[in-house]
C-alpha cells in the first residue's frame, strides 16, 4: 500500500523539472493547484519559467493569468525590496513566515522582470505585448499599497532605454494609454533624469540617448499643466503645487539629457524642436544658454538650427550674446540656401535685422553680403535676398546710398571741374579728382568674416581733409533748422563712397522673370515709409524651381508670342541686336557691291577688290 505514492512522485517531478516538456494542459493543472493551496507553492518557479519571450504565446498567456491571480492578493503582505528584511527572531532562529515572505519577494521580482522582458522583446507578438503591458502597469499602480510603484516603473523605463531592438510600437502604446495621466508623466521625468545620469557615468550613450529622446518626444507637453478645480481652495493649491513640481522634474530631465554627448542626428532633432517643446515649458529657459551658445558656435547647419531657440532667449528672456551678429554674418554662404531649415533661418534673419538700433555698418554689411550671394544662388534664393534687402533699405534709411548716390559732375566730359582759385577751392578740387579716380571700385571684402572689417561702408578710408571739407560745406549751408548730427554720422556719410549694391542691379536681367520683376520694387524710394510696406519674407522662403515654374504657368500673358513674322526678315540678326556691328548684303548695290562684266566687285577705301565670279543662276537673277 505504501509503494504507489513513491512511484508517482518521481514521475511528477520529472514532468515539473522540464518546462519545455510541459504542455498547456500541464500549465493549467499547475496553476489550479497553486491557486488552490499553499502546499503547491513549488509550482510557482515552474510557471515563472514558462513566462518568457521564447515560450509559445499561449503558454506565456496562461502563465501570466495564473501568476497575476496569485500575486495580486498577496501584494499588501509582500515586503518591499528596498527595505531590509530580517528573517530571524529574538532567539536567533529564523522565522518561517518571514523566510516565506522573503522568498515570495524574490519570486515577485522575477515575475516583474519576466513581464518587462516579454514587453520589450522584439520576438513578442503585438497582442501578447498589449496584455502583458496592462498587467505590468497594474502592478505599478497596486505595488505600493495603492500608490504609484516608481521602482517597478523605473526598471521598466531603464530596460526600454537600454534596449537594442526597436521600441516604436511600445512607445505608441505608452503614449496612447498612459502618458495622458499626470502621475505617469511625473515619474517618467524622474526616471529619465536618473537613467540619463547613469548612462553618462557608465559612458553608455548612442542608442540610449535615442531611446530617451523618443520617450520624451512621446509625452505631450501641452498636458503637463494640471487643471485647477473649482471645488475648494485646497484643490487649487494642490494643482498649483503639482504644476510647479512637474515643471521642475521636466527641467531636470531635459538638462540632464542635454549634457550627454549626443549623436549628430539626435542633436539636430533636439535643436529643431527645442524652441517649441522645451523652452515654453521649462522653469528657467536661461539655463539652456550654455547648450545653445555652444551649438551656435559650431557653425554650419547646427548653428542655423540653434538660431531659433537662441533668438527666443535673447528677445524674451534677456540673454546677452556679444558676438551674435558676427556669427550670424558668418552663416551667410551659398550652402545655406540649400539647407533643410532655410525657411526658418531667413525669417529669423529678417527678425534679427529689424531693430532700429542696429548700427548702419551692420545693416550695410548684411545687405552687401546678401547681394553678393545673389550672383550664385538659385532663383528662389535670389527672391529671398531681394525681400530681405528691401526690408533693410526701408528700415535703415542711412544705407540707401548703396542703391542711389548722387555724384556731382561737371557738364564738360563728366569730370569734376578744377578751380583756379586758391584756398578752399583748391582743396575741393583735389578731393573731387581723388574721388573720381576711385569711382567704380568696390572695396567690399566678401572673404572677411567680421562685418565691421568687411568695408561695406569703408569707415577706415575717411581722412581728415575730406572731413574738414564736409564740415565747411555744412557750415556754408543753412542748417539752422536742421538737427546737429554726431561726428560718427558725418564720418559715415563721407565713408560710403566705395560700395554699392551693383549685384542687385544685375538681377534686372536675370533669366528668371520672377526675379527680374521683383527687383523692380527696389527702384521705389523706400525712405518714404508711408508709401511703402515691408515684404513678408516667409512668402518667399519655401520657393524652389518647381514653385517658380508653377507660378509662371499660372500667369495670364497679355502678349502671346507669334509663330510667324509680321515683317519678313532680311537677315539673321538685326543691327539693333549688336550695336556697333553691321551686317551687309553682298548682293546689294547699296552696300558697296558692284557687278562689272559679270564679276562681283567691292569698293573698300577707294580700292576695287575682286570677290568671285558669279554663277549662271546669279547672272540670270541679275
Amino acid at each position: 500500500m505504501a509503494s504507489p505514492p513513491p512511484a508517482k512522485k518521481p514521475k511528477r517531478t520529472k514532468r515539473s523539472s522540464s518546462s519545455s516538456a510541459a504542455t498547456l494542459d500541464d500549465l493549467k493543472t499547475l496553476g489550479r493547484e497553486l491557486l488552490s493551496s499553499r502546499a503547491h507553492i513549488n509550482n510557482l518557479p515552474i510557471i515563472l519559467h514558462s513566462l518568457s519571450p521564447s515560450s509559445p504565446p499561449d503558454h506565456s498567456l496562461e502563465a501570466l493569468i495564473t501568476l497575476q491571480s496569485f500575486f495580486t492578493p498577496l501584494l499588501p503582505d509582500i515586503p518591499s525590496s528596498s527595505s531590509p528584511l530580517s528573517t530571524s527572531v529574538d532567539g536567533g532562529e529564523k522565522d518561517p513566515e518571514k523566510v516565506y515572505k522573503a522568498w515570495l519577494r524574490s519570486r515577485f521580482d522575477e515575475f516583474v522582470q519576466a513581464l518587462i522582458d516579454v514587453v520589450v522583446s522584439s520576438e513578442t507578438e503585438d497582442t501578447l505585448r498589449d496584455v502583458v503591458l496592462d498587467a505590468l502597469m497594474e502592478f505599478v499602480k497596486l505595488g505600493k499599497g495603492g500608490k504609484f510603484q516608481s521602482a517597478i516603473y523605473h526598471r521598466f523605463l531603464r530596460r526600454i532605454v537600454l534596449a537594442t531592438s526597436s521600441i516604436d510600437h511600445l512607445m505608441d502604446l505608452l503614449a496612447s494609454r498612459y502618458f495622458k495621466y499626470i502621475d505617469f508623466r511625473f515619474f517618467t521625468y524622474v526616471s529619465l533624469n536618473k537613467i540619463v545620469k547613469d548612462c553618462k557615468s557608465t559612458n553608455v550613450t548612442g542608442l540610449s540617448s535615442k531611446k530617451a529622446r523618443k520617450i520624451s518626444s512621446k509625452i505631450s507637453v501641452n498636458n503637463n499643466k494640471v487643471q485647477e478645480s473649482n471645488n475648494s481652495q485646497n484643490d487649487d493649491v494642490s494643482a498649483a503645487h503639482l504644476n510647479k513640481k512637474l515643471k521642475l522634474k521636466f527641467t531636470k530631465a531635459w538638462i540632464s539629457f542635454l549634457r550627454l554627448p549626443l549623436p549628430v542626428d539626435v542633436y539636430k532633432e533636439v535643436l529643431s524642436t527645442l524652441h517649441q517643446i522645451v523652452i515654453p515649458h521649462i522653469s528657467n529657459p536661461v539655463m539652456l544658454c550654455d547648450f545653445l551658445t555652444r551649438s551656435y558656435d559650431i557653425g554650419g547647419v547646427i548653428s542655423v538650427m540653434a538660431l531659433s531657440s537662441l533668438f527666443i532667449l535673447m528677445t524674451q528672456h534677456g540673454l546677452e550674446y556679444p558676438n551674435f551678429y558676427e556669427k550670424l554674418y558668418a552663416l551667410l554662404n551659398p550652402s545655406i540656401f540649400m539647407a533643410k531649415h532655410r525657411g526658418r533661418f531667413f525669417q529669423l534673419l529678417d527678425s534679427c535685422l529689424k531693430s532700429p538700433l542696429l548700427p548702419a555698418y551692420l545693416a550695410a554689411a548684411f545687405a552687401k553680403k546678401l547681394s553678393r550671394l545673389s550672383l550664385s544662388v538659385p532663383p528662389s534664393g535670389a527672391l529671398v535676398i531681394v525681400a530681405v534687402i528691401h526690408n533693410l533699405l526701408r528700415r535703415h534709411p542711412s544705407i540707401n546710398f548703396l542703391v542711389h548716390r548722387v555724384v556731382e559732375e561737371d557738364t564738360n566730359g563728366g569730370v569734376p571741374k578744377e578751380s583756379n582759385e586758391s584756398g578752399d577751392n583748391s582743396l575741393e578740387s583735389s578731393t573731387s579728382i581723388d574721388r573720381a579716380s576711385r569711382r567704380g571700385i568696390d572695396y567690399y571684402n566678401v572673404e572677411e568674416s567680421n562685418p565691421v572689417k568687411s568695408n561695406a561702408m569703408r569707415p577706415q578710408s575717411v581722412d581728415m581733409q575730406e572731413f574738414l571739407l564736409f564740415e565747411r560745406t555744412i557750415v556754408k549751408e543753412d542748417i539752422h533748422h536742421v538737427l546737429i548730427v554726431s561726428l560718427l554720422d558725418i564720418l559715415t556719410m563721407i565713408a560710403v563712397t566705395g560700395s554699392s549694391l551693383w549685384e542687385i542691379d544685375t538681377l534686372r536681367h536675370h533669366y528668371c522673370p520672377a526675379v527680374s520683376r521683383f527687383v523692380a520694387s527696389l527702384e521705389n524710394d523706400l525712405t518714404i515709409r508711408a508709401k511703402t510696406t515691408e515684404v513678408a519674407v516667409k512668402d518667399f522662403c519655401s520657393g524652389s524651381y518647381s514653385t517658380i515654374f508653377r507660378e509662371e504657368t499660372r500667369r495670364r500673358i497679355k502678349q502671346v508670342p507669334l509663330a510667324f513674322y509680321q515683317v519678313t526678315p532680311t537677315s539673321l540678326f538685326s543691327e539693333t541686336d549688336f550695336p556697333g556691328w553691321t551686317f551687309k548684303d553682298q548682293l546689294s548695290d547699296k552696300h558697296g557691291l558692284e557687278i562689272n562684266g559679270g564679276e562681283i566687285l567691292e569698293a573698300r577705301n577707294g580700292v576695287v577688290h575682286f570677290l568671285q565670279q558669279p554663277s549662271d543662276e546669279l547672272k540670270k537673277s541679275m
